[in-house]
């Protein structure tokens, strides 16, 4: 018999819905956070349209979570670990939002194989599974979204 809770996790306001399998229930936590995330970001992109600079989309993006209620961290420092050892060599993710998914935010012509690699050096190193990279200079934000996976 599948054993069923609902609870509301402290500091965020949507609600997680947990299955004996925890796998699906991430999955369905970080699919729910994703979309709010993206559709933060819609709201920016609709206000502002292209041509702004990243930063500009950045602290918008910022203030629609903040409103939305999702936790996150702005230009979060990466250290790299070598032999035990942190060292700081400059990373910086865009947006950490409630320790779950990064979000790499861009406005650019076209998205280069480079920044797909910036996003997926920032999983890596971090150990989160789930990145978001925007590029704001796009007619249609939809089409300046790719959802990775590490």
């Amino acid at each position: 018999m599948s054993r069923r809770r609902s609870f509301i996790r402290k500091s965020r306001r949507y609600k997680i819905i947990h299955h004996e399998g925890h796998e699906g229930a991430r999955r369905l936590e970080f699919d729910k956070l994703s979309s709010i995330v993206i559709g933060c970001a819609v709201e920016v992109h609709k206000n502002l349209e292209p041509g702004l600079l990243e930063s500009t989309y950045e602290q918008c993006l910022a203030y629609e979570l903040k409103k939305s209620k999702i936790p996150f961290m702005l230009q979060h420092h990466l250290p790299v670990e070598y032999k035990g050892v942190k060292l700081d060599c400059g990373y910086r993710i865009d947006l950490l939002v409630d320790d779950k998914i990064i979000v790499e935010l861009k406005s650019v012509d076209n998205i280069l194989p480079i920044h797909q690699a910036q996003l997926l050096t920032y999983l890596k190193l971090s150990g989160i599974r789930i990145g978001l990279l925007m590029n704001f200079n796009v007619k249609h934000l939809k089409s300046g979204i790719k959802r990775m996976v590490f």
